[in-house]
C-alpha cells in the first residue's frame, strides 16, 4: 500500500500562510484565556471575519454558494487554530456541511449549505452516554407518527450547540440508524452546558424526549452508516490538524523557557534529561505533520484514505499529549498551576483524546485495515 505524497497544493499554501498571520494576531493567550470565561466562549467578530474570507465556505460546492475545495485545503486553516487555541465554531460547522453534502436532500442541501458557507454554525449531536467511539451504537430514537418523527433520548458533546443555528443528530428510526436535522427553535431550551476538561470549547447535552420534526428532516436513511463513515474520518482528520497545530506550540512554549530558565547557574536546557525528550517530542511532531498532510492528501480515496486518516490521529495524539506533559513537568511547580500554558494544551490533547477515538483505539482499527 502506497501512501500519499507529502507536497502541498497552492491552495494549501496560500490558505496556510493567511491563517498563520489571522489566528497569531486573532488569538494571542490572553484573548484565549479572556473567552475561556465568556458565555459564549468564541468572539463573534472574528468568526464573522473568518467567514468573510471564505473559511466556512472552503469545502462546499460552488453550487450552494461554497468555494468548492476540499477537506484537504481545510486542515491547514484547522492546524492554525490548534496552535493558537483559537475558539471558534469552525471545525464543527464544517462537519455539520460535510454532513449534508454526504447524506442531505437536494431541498436540504440547498436550503442549509448557502447559510453554512456564508457563516451560519451548524453542529453535530453523535455522542451519547455509554461512550462508544463507534458512531453506529445509537439509543436515542425516533418513531414514526403519521408524518411527523417522535424523539426520545439524550446526546453529550453537542459542540457549541447554544449557538447553532443547525443541529443533526443520530438516532434510531425503525431499526436503523438515521441523522435528522433540527434547527435553532426546535433545540430551544433542550440544550445543558456541559463542563469539560477543554474549556476553550463549548459542549451541550441535548435532550431529546418529546421532541417532534417533520419526516423530511431526516437525511438519506439508506446512506447513514455511509454518511457516519465520512463524519468520523472527517473529524478525525480536522481533529488531527488541531492536535498537530498545538503540538507545535507547546513544543515552541517549552523550547522558549528551556533556553531562558537558569538553575544552578545553567540554562536548564544544557541538562539531557530536559533536552532529549524535546527533540523527541519535536520529532514525533514532524511525523505526525507529515501523517496529516499525506492523510489530507489521500483522504478521498477509499480504504488508503482512512488509513492514512488513523495513523495521523495516532501520531497527532500520541505527540501532543507527550509534548504538553513533558512541558507541565519542565516547567517545574508553575506548570501545574491554571497560570501556565502548557496546561491548557494537555486540557485539550485530552479532549481530542476523547472524541472520535484516542491513539489506542486508532491504531487497533489499523490493525484490521492492515492486516485483515
Amino acid at each position: 500500500m502506497q501512501m500519499a505524497g507529502l507536497g502541498y497544493s497552492e491552495e494549501q499554501i496560500e490558505l496556510l500562510d493567511v491563517a498563520t498571520s489571522f489566528c497569531r494576531d486573532k488569538s494571542p493567550i490572553d484573548k484565549v484565556r479572556k473567552l475561556m470565561e465568556s458565555d459564549t466562549g468564541f468572539d463573534a467578530d472574528i468568526w464573522a471575519e473568518m467567514a468573510a474570507l471564505g473559511w466556512t465556505a472552503i469545502a462546499i460546492p460552488e453550487v450552494h454558494g461554497g468555494v468548492g475545495l476540499s477537506l484537504a485545503e481545510v486542515v491547514p486553516v484547522v492546524e492554525q487554530m490548534g496552535r493558537h487555541l483559537m475558539a471558534s465554531p469552525f471545525v464543527a460547522s464544517t462537519l455539520a456541511s460535510q454532513t449534508l453534502i454526504a447524506g442531505g436532500t437536494e431541498t436540504q442541501q440547498s436550503h442549509w449549505l448557502p447559510k453554512l458557507a456564508e457563516g451560519a454554525i451548524g453542529t453535530l449531536a453523535l455522542f451519547e452516554a455509554h461512550g462508544d467511539w463507534d458512531l453506529g451504537n445509537i439509543t436515542a430514537a425516533a418513531k414514526s407518527d403519521g408524518d411527523s418523527l417522535l424523539l426520545s433520548g439524550e446526546k453529550l458533546f453537542v459542540q457549541w450547540g447554544g449557538n447553532a443555528e443547525l443541529v443533526i443528530a443520530s438516532v434510531m428510526l425503525d431499526g436503523k440508524a438515521a441523522l435528522i436535522l433540527l434547527d435553532a427553535a426546535q433545540v430551544a431550551g433542550r440544550l445543558r452546558r456541559e463542563a469539560i476538561i477543554d474549556e476553550t470549547k463549548r459542549s451541550f447535552a441535548l435532550m431529546l424526549d418529546g421532541l417532534s420534526i417533520p419526516k423530511s428532516a431526516a437525511l438519506d436513511i439508506g446512506k447513514a452508516m455511509q454518511i457516519l463513515a465520512h463524519i468520523e474520518q472527517a473529524a478525525t482528520l480536522l481533529q488531527s490538524a488541531e492536535m498537530c497545530g498545538g503540538s507545535q506550540s507547546v513544543i515552541d512554549y517549552t523550547v522558549s523557557y528551556l533556553q531562558t530558565r537558569k538553575q544552578f547557574g545553567k540554562i536548564i536546557g544544557e541538562y539531557q534529561a530536559l533536552k532529549h525528550p524535546t527533540v523527541d517530542a519535536y520529532v514525533d511532531y514532524e511525523k505526525a505533520r507529515s501523517h496529516l498532510y499525506s492523510a489530507a492528501s489521500s483522504f478521498s480515496d477509499q480504504g488508503l484514505g482512512e488509513v492514512a486518516v488513523r495513523m495521523a490521529k495516532a501520531a497527532a495524539d500520541g505527540v501532543y499529549s507527550f509534548a504538553a506533559d513533558r512541558a507541565i513537568q519542565f516547567h517545574g511547580g508553575f506548570g501545574f498551576t491554571h497560570d501556565c500554558d502548557a496546561g491548557l494544551h494537555r486540557r485539550a490533547a485530552i479532549f481530542h483524546a476523547s472524541q472520535f477515538g484516542d491513539a489506542a483505539w486508532q491504531r487497533a482499527k489499523l490493525s484490521h485495515l492492515l492486516l485483515g
